[in-house]
């Protein structure tokens, strides 16, 4: 199994290109499912989570072809996904492919939409609370589906296609909000979405989705219309920039001190993050090319912070702020509200020397002069890359042990941190 080893104290100069969005490019690739035509998919990250749902699709009948960079590509572009669904072979999504991930569940919504029938497993992958999917279970229900939970499968049949709906969500759920908005394209009539997720990873799959002929109106905002249309076609998108990666090298840079631009990185998308990174003493300036992140040695200011739905603080760089903020001049507290059991990695920082207290749902973090290294673990995805923030500045060697969660989420994390002078390595075995 592999694992990363860090010798802190250097400074970070460079650039870093931002990669395209995980979290955008798995409703982009499940999207696919919902027409015979080809859907094109560029920026495309390299990442486990993105192999493992082509496995998932694969299994469905889609055929997915793989471009890699091109001479003359610059860096930053990822890959280029060709995802064909001409003939839907298999409308059952098996437990031992959705118990890996999470985002293979949202299979139930394209494949309910265009065949008329899904049976899927309940979903796993993720050690980050219960999560559950009834929300959309319910907003498949709003649209006319009949379900039944048997043996651990979802089941759901609409043999005389789904029909316009409302859907109203008692919170904000972005998975209900990209299974609302597949199903609802090709749903007989209108459907009205209320208390819809804000994501900017939303607004991309309705994007995608009206290039591939769908009608859908208020995206980004908590209210989405939706015309249901008879068929959709293909179509060629481009996957917007992570959000969450880029908050996470910003951090990064804040925790080692330097000078580094985060290229193609667009700062309206995490505005409150980089808000907050500003109040704690972090230069962040928005430039042509992305953003550059400063800080030159000052100490950092504590900050108060919960977690919130787009457009707030988001819950997956809780763990980053964590991370930095164990070095800050004061006591922070961090609020989680969005998944309980998120502070996982809070055991690993005090492995590090943090002085962390938890109380129920808030952490209070009190700044320490200095962190030092120690062998720690991961345990989630974000997790694991606050560990490897710390250990930027921490004195001496980490070794950060089950790298797998990182390699979900981010691409050449130690070739992007190490091109900017960090001591990081990968230790393969």
């Amino acid at each position: 199994m592999d694992r990363i080893r860090i010798v802190g104290g250097r400074p970070l100069s460079g650039t870093i290109p931002i990669s395209g969005a995980k979290n955008a490019t798995l409703p982009l690739m499940v999207a696919s499912l919902l027409t015979e035509d080809m859907l094109v998919l560029d920026n495309v990250p390299h990442m486990t989570d993105v192999v493992q749902l082509q496995r998932i699709l694969g299994n469905h009948g889609v055929d997915v072809m793989v471009n890699g960079k091109r001479p003359g590509d610059r860096e930053n572009q990822g890959q280029t996904l060709k995802l064909s669904a001409a003939r839907i072979v298999d409308t059952t999504a098996p437990y031992e492919l959705v118990s890996k991930m999470r985002a293979s569940f949202w299979v139930i919504g394209p494949l309910l939409a265009r065949t008329g029938e899904a049976k899927v497993s309940m979903p796993g992958g993720c050690a980050i609370g219960t999560r559950p999917v009834d929300l959309l279970i319910m907003a498949l229900e709003r649209l006319g589906a009949s379900i039944e939970v048997d043996a651990g499968y979802v089941i759901a049949r609409a043999p005389k296609g789904l029909r316009g709906g409302e859907i109203r969500f008692p919170k904000v759920t972005v998975g209900g909000t990209h299974t609302a908005l597949m199903a609802a394209s090709l749903a007989d009539g209108a459907t009205l979405i209320e208390n819809a997720a804000r994501e900017p990873e939303v607004v991309d799959l309705a994007d995608c989705l009206n290039k591939m002929g769908a009608r859908i109106t208020g995206a980004g905002t908590s209210r989405i219309e939706v015309t249901g249309v008879r068929r959709l076609g293909g179509a060629r998108h481009s996957v917007l920039p992570d959000r969450i990666e880029t908050g996470t090298y910003a951090m990064a840079v804040a925790m080692a001190g330097g000078d580094v631009l985060l290229e193609g990185a667009r700062p309206e998308l995490l505005e409150a993050a980089l808000d907050v990174m500003a109040q704690a003493g972090v230069g962040i300036t928005a430039t042509n090319a992305g953003v550059r992140v400063t800080r030159n040695g000052a100490g950092l200011a504590p900050v108060e912070v919960s977690t919130a739905p787009f457009p707030g603080f988001p819950t997956d760089l809780q763990a980053q702020l964590m991370a930095l903020m164990c070095c800050a001049r004061g006591t922070s507290h961090i609020t989680e509200t969005i998944f309980d059991n998120r502070f996982m990695h809070v055991q690993e920082l005090v492995r590090l020397g943090a002085r962390i207290h938890l109380d129920g749902e808030t952490a209070a973090i009190e700044g320490v002069d200095r962190l030092r290294g120690a062998p720690v673990m991961a345990t989630d995805l974000r997790a694991s890359v606050s560990l490897v923030i710390a250990a930027l500045a921490a004195e001496g060697e980490t070794m950060v042990n089950r790298v797998y969660h990182l390699d979900r989420g981010f691409e050449r994390l130690e070739e992007k941190l190490g091109r900017c002078g960090a001591q990081i390595e990968r230790i393969s075995g």
